[in-house]
Formats: structure tokens, C-alpha cells, sequence
């Protein structure tokens, strides 16, 4: 394993691979901006109307186009993703203090939110393909306390919707999904959101689709709709009647049409980060010691991120990598890690136990997530490959 190069051996690399640490830095994702004439005309109307939040206009809009782009029956526009995941989790009545099977593999709100919610999440490991929770494990954690499973498709890669579905069908269990990564994912041409209970994608600025900060819930049951509305708004049924204690969930006006503008630029975006996708394949697919996660063949993928699995004959650790990389002003991610499993207010949990989270806890330390947006130069992309060929085994 090569050691953190010093400042000779650091301008060694830089003369030996002929590159120079960028003037600008290069990170993991580049948001998605409308066009500011467009938007500063939307916004004029918004002044005009002087309707800025309270399910507006563009709220409403926004909602119905997002139904037919993410192709579900049902969606409900919040102000980010984690509000509206502490929704779909009230939303459905699970038992207090009952359990919920989900994965370490995530970002720290998707066992937040189980915590909120007065609920104890209980920890699964991941398919090393996928870095999905592993369907296969799931049915040996369920017990009487058990109500529901939370699955996250991680990167834009779904999770084994089938099994899952089988085993809460067979327990009676609800289905959670956490779709931050996966807009516009799909399965056999089926939108995502159309599995488990409920779905929640996320808007922030750092993902393929945005709204500035936001997010949605999709589902099937109509029921659903009023139940969730109330939970999203105080509980407010109207002036003079409040029924349910709900919290302020709603988006405001000024994210909506930023929504709405970037709705009509996402596929753009997502063609542009196709080729981003073939250089880096064409670069670095062959290399030793670099393993590239792939989407099955009947799922169209949401091209989130970019990740890559450093092997244990990789010349550097997945660390050193990262850090070669910042001498050059380029920043990756080390995406998952840690893993929530090793978060000081869920280390303790049985279910964190790294015995039982093998794959995960190998995982953690070898994934690193590249620069990956549709205005990435191929002179940039070639050089990250450059630097990613040059360590290889």
C-alpha cells in the first residue's frame, strides 16, 4: 500500500502524470440551474400574486407534473426530503416503539426519521452489488415487534422490490422507500415510486433533480392523500378545525417554480450525464482494482452518482485516493462512511453489531463517489481517470 505522498513526492506525481492542481475546485455534483431570466420572471409573478406560500399556484402545479415525471398515481410536494419522511412514517400508524428494518448503508435522516416517529430502527445488511438493503436478511430480523421495512435505493440503484414486497405481504408489514437518490429510476418502465406504501424523494440542490431545498411522497392509496395533507399542515382542516397534529411541512411558492423550471431541464441533464458516464467507462472500466457498480439490465437508472469500489489490490486505500485527489482541487465522497450503524446515538444498538453488517462495514471504507454533473469538461473527467490509472494494481 502506498503511503500519503510528501510535497516531492506530490510534485512528482503531478510532473509524472503531466497535470496541474485546478484553479477551481471540481466536486461531487454541480446543481441544476434554470435559466436566471426565466426564473426572475416567475418570481415577478410570485410578487405580483403576492401568494408566496399554502399550497399556491405553482405548488399545486408542481405537484401534478410531478405525478406524470416520476409516473405514480399520488404525490404530495413537502419542503424537503426529511420532513416528508417523518410524514410517510406517521402517515402510516405503526405501533410505538415497534421496529423497522433498514439499512446502515444511508444517509444519517433515514434512521432519524425512524427515531422521530417514537420508533427503534433495527439495522440490515446490503447487497454488495446493489449496496441496497439485502432483501435476503430481512425476513431473519423480523420479529413480533416488527411493522415495518424502510429500504433505500442507494445511488439510484433499486432495491429488490419483489422479495421485499413478498416478505411484508407475508408478515403484514408496511413498505417505506427512501428514493433520494432515485429520481426518475425506474423498473421495467415502472417510476419508482410506485413500490411499498410509500416513496419519498428528496429535491435538494445536490441531486440529479432540484427544487433548491424539497421533496415529495408518491403512493397508490388514495386514502392516504387527506391523511398526509393534514400531517404536512398542523393538522389544519380549515379556520375553525384542527384534527391531527401535524407539523409544517409545505413548500413555498419560490422552490415550486425553481421545481418547475428544472422539471423541464432534468432530461437534458440526465443525457448530459450519460456521456459524463461513457467517458469515465471507456477511462476506467478495465482498470485493476476499480470495481464500477452497474444497474440491471430492465432498470433505467437515475444517474445520481458515480460511484466506484476501490479492491483490496487497488494500489491505494479508498482514503489515500480521496486525498490524492484533493492535491489536485478535485473533491470526491466518501459515500457511505461512516455508516449510521457507527453514529454515536445508534453504535449501541444490537443490530449495529458489525458481525452482523459484514458487507456494509467492508463497503464503507472502499465506495468513493466521483465528480458527477452534465457540465463536467472531458478534460476534467480525464484527468480524475488519469489520476485513478495511474495507482492502478
Amino acid at each position: 500500500m502506498l503511503t500519503t505522498l510528501n510535497h516531492y513526492g506530490e510534485t512528482f506525481l503531478k510532473m509524472k502524470l503531466d497535470l496541474r492542481r485546478l484553479d477551481k475546485p471540481i466536486y461531487v455534483t454541480s446543481p441544476l440551474l434554470p435559466d436566471i431570466k426565466d426564473f426572475i420572471s416567475q418570481i415577478a409573478k410570485i410578487y405580483n400574486s403576492r401568494w408566496l406560500t399554502n399550497m399556491g399556484e405553482n405548488h399545486n402545479n408542481f405537484e401534478i407534473k410531478l405525478q406524470h415525471t416520476l409516473k405514480v398515481e399520488h404525490t404530495s410536494v413537502f419542503n424537503n426530503g426529511t420532513i416528508a419522511l417523518l410524514v410517510a412514517l406517521k402517515a402510516l400508524n405503526l405501533p410505538p416503539n415497534s421496529e423497522v428494518i433498514t439499512t446502515p448503508f444511508t444517509f444519517a435522516a433515514t434512521a432519524h426519521c425512524i427515531v422521530w416517529n417514537n420508533l427503534k430502527p433495527v439495522f440490515c445488511d446490503i447487497e454488495p452489488q446493489t449496496m441496497c438493503i439485502d432483501a435476503d436478511k430481512i425476513e431473519a430480523l423480523i420479529n413480533h415487534k416488527t411493522s415495518a421495512i424502510l429500504g433505500v435505493h442507494v445511488y439510484g440503484f433499486p432495491c429488490n422490490v419483489k422479495k421485499i414486497e413478498e416478505i411484508a405481504k407475508k408478515y403484514t408489514l408496511k413498505v417505506i422507500y427512501d428514493a433520494a437518490h432515485a429520481f426518475s429510476s425506474e423498473i421495467d418502465n415502472i417510476g419508482i415510486g410506485n413500490f411499498g406504501d410509500i416513496s419519498m424523494f428528496s429535491f435538494h440542490a445536490t441531486k440529479l433533480f432540484n427544487s433548491i431545498e424539497g421533496g415529495c411522497l408518491t403512493y397508490a392509496d388514495e386514502n392516504l392523500t387527506a391523511k398526509i395533507y393534514n400531517l404536512r399542515n398542523f393538522g389544519i382542516q380549515n379556520e375553525e378545525l384542527v384534527e391531527d397534529i401535524g407539523i409544517n411541512g409545505k413548500m413555498n411558492e419560490f422552490q415550486a417554480v425553481f421545481g418547475l423550471l428544472n422539471l423541464d431541464l432534468f432530461e437534458k441533464e440526465k443525457i448530459a450525464r450519460s456521456k459524463v458516464k461513457n467517458i469515465y467507462l471507456e477511462e476506467i472500466s478495465k482498470t485493476k482494482g476499480i470495481k464500477i457498480p452497474k444497474a440491471a439490465d430492465n432498470v433505467t437508472h437515475s444517474l445520481q452518482y458515480f460511484p466506484i469500489i476501490i479492491e483490496n489490490h487497488y494500489k491505494l486505500s479508498r482514503n489515500e485516493l480521496y486525498n490524492e485527489f484533493k492535491k489536485f482541487n478535485i473533491f470526491t465522497r466518501k459515500y457511505f462512511y461512516p455508516i449510521c450503524s457507527d453514529y454515536i446515538c445508534y453504535k449501541n444498538l444490537p443490530s449495529s453489531n458489525k458481525e452482523n453488517l459484514p458487507i456494509a462495514n467492508e463497503l464503507k471504507n472502499r465506495v468513493l463517489c466521483l465528480p458527477f454533473y452534465g457540465s463536467l469538461e472531458p478534460n476534467t473527467i480525464k484527468m480524475i481517470t488519469k489520476i485513478i490509472n495511474y495507482f492502478s494494481a
